[in-house]
């Protein structure tokens, strides 16, 4: 195989039909072997499994692609489920609804809504805490800070 061909299946532009790169030892995928943990929900919603549930260490994610899977998030979060929203796949105008949504549904519940990224807000039940990942001990002038 020339270095051009081997560059161009290395990209993925063509198929690499080299055999020699694979070995035999390798397990062909079954398709029967799921696991128990396969998804139940809609696979935009993301929840721990079962052993997490039992000792309330669950944590959803999940991504709406529209305004009609706010309806997701206000259920778990009633269940005392923290949820973590991702509208970076919506709209800004069905964002910013979202967005009024989760406020009103937290105020409502007592909760707390923290932004993490860029679109990106974490949803926070009245009993979880949240811990900043800063050092509590840190004087707020810099080592650096020579005025």
């Amino acid at each position: 195989m020339g270095s051009v061909r081997k560059a161009s299946a290395w990209l993925g532009l063509v198929e690499d039909n080299d055999e020699r790169y694979y070995a035999d030892e390798y397990a062909e995928y079954s398709e029967g072997a799921e696991t128990a943990d396969a998804w139940v929900t809609d696979p935009r919603v993301r929840v721990a499994s079962e052993s997490a549930q039992a000792q309330s260490r669950r944590i959803a994610t999940v991504s709406p692609t529209c305004f009609r899977d706010a309806r997701n998030i206000g259920e778990l979060f009633r269940e005392g489920v923290p949820v973590i929203v991702n509208l970076t796949s919506l709209e800004s105008g069905d964002a910013k609804r979202v967005v009024d949504f989760a406020a009103g549904l937290t105020f409502g519940l007592r909760g707390s809504i923290e932004r993490v990224a860029t679109r990106v807000f974490l949803l926070s039940p009245a009993h979880t805490q949240v811990v900043n990942g800063e050092p509590q001990g840190r004087p707020q002038d810099g080592f650096y800070n020579q005025s």
